[in-house]
């Protein structure tokens, strides 16, 4: 009898798995992608290979770090085209399955809705439909809600299938740390174990009221209901809108002086604005991220009254960078903007890897 699935269906290595496509020689050695391909710069790692990963080099790892662990590592530049070209013919592969609803997730994931009396089997067809089609390998999945089915792909990681359910996830999941849920990330799971919670178990038995004074009336519930793994049950293939856009540069020399700063936020509001024209959007909020030497973020943000008006918005994004410390040097700056959203959209972030 057929019974309702939800499958996560996640690209093994994605980007570097793209490159290797690109050039066949690369295949089984260690593959760096990130910034400009030059180590000497500065920038970060945006995937590596299973290869180079095994040398503890991952994403987020400064490049300079990454070749110091892998001398001999390719490492290439990003090239955004070919993931965004790469990524369209994997989601029409899933779309291509009878009976299915894809929820795209990013360039590298999506959640597959279906019936079927036997996921795991729908699973390996799916992995060879995408093999065949595109020739990259895939990780599924298969939960009775997308939180589980999201958490099980790491299990099945690389190019393997596994399910997780209610009826398993306490068994496979419970004296696991926090931090291994889908929407825990450090600074939350420090938060949990200030409670006395540490694990994923010790989460799930937690009363969601004793986690409100600490998170919230909405997320101290959300975050009791993600230690039990349960949570919606329905793909949405309702269009994906992006919330906002952002854009960010890492400078290859401080900045210092207050014109420097000022000139690179105009350009970083020149690109946003760009992007936030092509949405047809008005603009509601503005993010400005500041990353001093050696290695401090702060993030200074503002709600502005509704325009589409880009001197306005450049102004307020002005007025956003005058918050900047003075004397410290900058080797970062990144500017969101945040859009009014549709009333029937499915909200959320933009699916690029640069970290907002």
């Amino acid at each position: 009898m057929s019974e309702p699935w939800v499958l996560h269906v996640d690209l093994d290595q994605f980007i570097a798995a793209v490159e290797v496509l690109r050039r066949p020689e690369l295949a089984g050695r260690p593959v760096i992608v990130g910034g400009r391909g030059d180590p000497a710069e500065r920038a970060v790692v945006s995937t590596a290979s299973y290869e180079a990963r095994a040398y503890g080099v991952g994403s987020g790892t400064p490049l300079r770090i990454a070749a110091r662990k892998v001398p001999d590592a390719v490492i290439l530049p990003v090239d955004h085209d070919a993931y965004v070209e790469a990524s369209g013919k994997v989601m029409a592969v899933l779309r291509s399955q009878p009976g299915t609803t894809v929820q795209v997730l990013g360039w590298d994931e999506a959640f597959v809705g279906l019936e079927t009396s036997d996921p795991e089997a729908f699973a390996r067809q799916l992995q060879q439909a995408v093999l065949a089609e595109t020739r990259l390998h895939c990780s599924v999945g298969i939960g009775d809600t997308l939180v589980r089915a999201k958490v099980a792909t790491t299990f099945g990681k690389p190019a393997g299938v596994f399910r997780l359910t209610e009826d398993n996830w306490l068994e496979v999941m419970g004296e696991r740390p926090t931090i291994e849920l889908w929407g825990v990330g450090k600074a939350v799971s420090r938060r949990l174990a200030t409670l006395g919670i540490k694990t994923v178990a010790e989460l799930a038995a937690a009363n969601p009221a004793d986690l409100v004074p600490e998170f919230g009336p909405k997320m101290g519930p959300w975050y009791a209901q993600l230690g039990r793994g349960d949570g919606s049950r329905t793909v949405d293939d309702t269009p994906w809108v992006a919330r906002g856009h952002s854009r960010e540069t890492t400078f290859q020399r401080d900045l210092a002086e207050p014109q420097q700063i000022d000139d690179a936020v105009r350009e970083l509001a020149a690109h946003v604005l760009e992007d936030v024209a092509a949405e047809g959007r008005p603009v509601v909020g503005l993010t400005l991220k500041v990353r001093y030497a050696p290695f401090t973020t702060k993030t200074y943000g503002r709600k502005i009254p509704e325009t589409t008006d880009a001197d306005e918005v450049l102004a307020k994004a002005l007025d956003l960078a005058a918050k900047i410390e003075p004397g410290r040097p900058v080797r970062l700056l990144g500017l969101r903007a945040e859009m009014t959203m549709p009333d029937d959209s499915r909200q959320g972030h933009t699916p690029t890897r640069s970290g907002w």
